[in-house]
């Protein structure tokens, strides 16, 4: 199997703070990372490969010092990995991501074919959840988002079973390959790098691509001038100012309390009773 896994290098999220003037992130000092939702599918990738056989090969599009992110993943077991960097892809939103992506798995198939594309459900610096199935529907990939688990794969027949988180329950669904997967959190548990994967990974030659070698023939979608895409305000959340009511229980008489608590509830929110009548309505 060859499976492809796309990863991005984000700015830690936990350590981002918005200007108070000019209402931007300020990047400035914030330690870069694996976007963590990919890891989850780099782990799902890797045990594919442990059970198959086949190669794992990483990819991301950004900076050339994006190429540690990489080295990352050939640490935990990746055989290739690829980086797709040009000032041409400045500024690209999820559009122009997507058209990049797409565009460097093609090349990438003509040197042997993919079967598989892992991404994260979404990015921590983004949250759209938009780059993979853009991929998808580029390369005219089947897609299967929000997976939770992968039941069952058959490099022979060509299939791929997986559960899928959805609205009131999971789904099981079966899938033709090849295919696009994008990976929930806490799917799996990343496995660890050991010392002699690591000094490998230190002096790993990660491939770097322009647009060219990319595949990419029209600049106008890539990059700026392919994001249609405008952040107008970046802000952060206004703190709440209502506290939390304190309520005083009587073990003796829960039944009272509860009920006082679901008044107090719907007298703040008056459409909520009637919503959840509606729904539980055969």
């Amino acid at each position: 199997m060859h499976i492809v896994v796309c990863i991005k290098q984000v700015p830690d999220s936990a350590q981002i703070r918005v200007h108070p003037v000019t209402n931007t992130i300020m990047r400035q000092g914030v330690p870069a990372i694996v976007n963590p939702y990919d890891l989850f599918s780099l782990e799902e990738a890797l045990r594919l490969k442990d059970r198959f056989g086949g190669k794992v090969t990483a990819l991301c599009m950004g900076p050339p010092q994006a190429e540690e992110a990489l080295r990352k993943c050939i640490s935990y077991g990746a055989d290739d990995a690829i980086l797709v960097t040009d000032r041409a892809f400045a500024g690209a939103d999820t559009l122009a991501t997507s058209y990049a992506l797409a565009a460097a798995i093609r090349q990438i198939a003509k040197e042997q074919a993919v079967d598989v594309v892992f991404t994260g459900k979404q990015t921590i610096d983004g949250d759209t959840a938009q780059v993979g199935p853009g991929i998808a529907k580029r390369l005219g990939l089947q897609l299967l988002t929000y997976v939770s688990r992968i039941v069952e794969t058959d490099p022979e027949k060509r299939t791929m079973s997986v559960e899928r988180r959805a609205e009131g329950g999971v789904q099981v669904l079966r899938t033709a390959l090849p295919c696009l997967v994008t990976m929930l959190e806490n799917t799996n548990e990343l496995r660890f790098a050991t010392l002699p994967a690591m000094i490998h990974a230190a002096g790993f030659p990660v491939r770097r691509w322009n647009r060219e070698q990319a595949g990419i023939e029209d600049v106008g979608r890539i990059g700026l001038k392919g994001s249609p895409t405008v952040v107008s305000k970046v802000f952060g959340p206004t703190p709440r100012s209502e506290k939390a009511e304190l309520l005083e229980l009587d073990v003796s008489n829960l039944r009272d309390v509860s009920m006082n608590l679901l008044q107090k509830i719907f007298t703040r929110h008056p459409t909520l009773e009637a919503d959840l009548l509606t729904k539980e309505a055969p």
